[in-house]
């Protein structure tokens, strides 16, 4: 373990790079008459994924960064999904044909609070709406402690076939501290329940740094998760921000761990994934070694986007719903944050498209450099510039952090080539933040690096 590295590099504050550029470079000068025009070039040949954002929980983890609202009423979410089928509606109609669908991510919040009707009236409204390929990954994210059987079996019905569980941590005293009970039983009931459903791939969301949190509890939650052998995990770093999330005060500040006792943390967990039988993926992910995910790791083609890590190849991504962010092949689109302004714009029948971000050659000239250092730990600098008709000797942006970072042992350079050392993957951040055009003119508050 590095943890000297950690003690040097680990207080910075950089992106998560999930985007290139990072959504607070997202601004009003893109609108909802971009988007349709945008969405308008699509081609039916052009394969999509698409995200769809369920901002609602039964109660709020104190921990959360997600735009998400608590509420125990059925109505203000059924009010919701019938939005978000308007809106896929009007996606549909705009493109004026059915758009090949290979990826569907419903994300939140919590989507399983959602009654399986109305989960069902959706999926159907966006089968009707987009042509969704039979071998098409539908995926959710799922709250263990309030996932019923029917919910379950309607998942199932509606042809789910991957599902992300949050666990963060199975310490009592950690849940206590981040307002997030939650047992054992009841994620291995839900585990249960799904596998009888049909789901069989199954991810489980952990979280390292949250108040309280030690390695050894850490090794504690792994230890009980594996005895449900998920086929994926990933493991966050806990970002604590309360000048963006208010609820976060409800943290005490001097219970979070420090960036080297977080750095313990992580590879704690890491090494005993590993050791458990999982293939490390990247910076935070780990997968079973017939899982997806490992083989597009090792043939070169894992990507990354808002989700994390994928095989998701797609062309475009299409957003549905409050806060979601879209991806298409000239920008990023990003809907309204607040529920109520979203729902105002799709019930008048307009996309609810408030900023984005037009690419232009230079910044996706470096979103491959920085997609590949963040899921290969090494970049080819010189076939990059290459292909993009850049010179290789200008693609760094910030050569003294690269030779800082070189100096201390975390990455080589063989001419054009860069490796990131196999005991310092985790401040690929720090590496892929070199390349970063935009971070020095940013005022956004980023996450640690470690």
């Amino acid at each position: 373990m590095r943890s000297d590295l950690a003690k040097s590099y680990g207080q910075d504050r950089l992106p998560r790079y999930t985007s290139y550029p990072t959504a607070p470079h997202f601004s009003s000068s893109v609108r909802e008459t971009d988007y349709r025009t945008w969405l308008n070039s699509l081609r039916v040949q052009q394969r999509a994924s698409i995200y769809l954002h369920v901002p609602f929980c039964r109660s709020l983890c104190w921990h959360c960064g997600c735009h998400t609202s608590v509420t125990k009423r059925n109505e203000p979410i059924a009010i919701y999904a019938a939005g978000l089928r308007t809106e896929a509606y009007l996606v549909g109609e705009t493109i004026g044909q059915r758009l090949s669908i290979s990826h569907i991510h419903f994300g939140g919040g919590t989507p399983t609070v959602m009654t399986p009707e109305t989960f069902a009236d959706l999926v159907g409204t966006l089968r009707y709406s987009f042509l969704v390929r039979p071998d098409a990954e539908i995926a959710v994210e799922i709250d263990p402690r309030t996932l019923t059987e029917p919910m379950a079996e309607a998942l199932g019905y509606c042809g789910v076939n991957r599902v992300s569980l949050g666990v963060q941590s199975f310490d009592p005293a950690v849940q206590r501290a981040i307002n997030r009970p939650q047992s054992f039983e009841q994620t291995a009931t839900s585990v249960e329940r799904l596998r009888r459903a049909g789901i069989g791939r199954i991810n489980f969301d952990l979280i390292y740094g949250l108040p309280l949190q030690t390695a050894a509890s850490g090794l504690d939650t792994v230890a009980k998760c594996v005895q449900l052998r998920p086929d994926r995990f990933s493991v966050f770093g806990y970002a604590h921000i309360p000048s963006f999330k208010k609820h976060q005060r409800k943290i005490d500040e001097a219970s979070l761990p420090n960036s080297v006792e977080r750095y313990l943390q992580s590879e704690t967990i890491a090494e005993a994934l590993i050791d458990a039988g999982y293939v490390r993926i990247g910076l935070d992910h780990f997968a079973l070694p017939d899982d997806a995910l490992a083989f597009a790791s090792q043939e070169g083609t894992l990507r990354r986007n808002f989700q994390g890590y994928t095989n998701d190849s797609a062309d475009a991504l299409v957003g549905l719903g409050a806060s979601a962010i879209g991806r298409m092949p000239q920008g990023f689109v990003q809907n309204a944050a607040a529920t109520k302004d979203y729902l105002a714009r799709i019930t008048d029948e307009r996309f609810a498209t408030v900023k984005g971000y037009s690419l232009t050659e230079e910044d996706r000239f470096r979103a491959e450099i920085i997609e590949r250092l963040m899921c290969d730990m090494a970049v080819d600098l010189a076939d990059i510039s290459r292909r993009h008709g850049r010179d290789p000797t200008l693609a760094i942006v910030d050569r003294s952090r690269i030779d800082s970072l070189i100096a201390d042992g975390v990455v080589t350079m063989d001419d054009d080539r860069l490796y990131v050392s196999s005991d310092a993957q985790f401040l690929v951040r720090s590496v892929a933040s070199a390349f970063d055009a935009h971070l020095a003119r940013s005022e956004a508050t980023h996450s640690r690096a470690v």
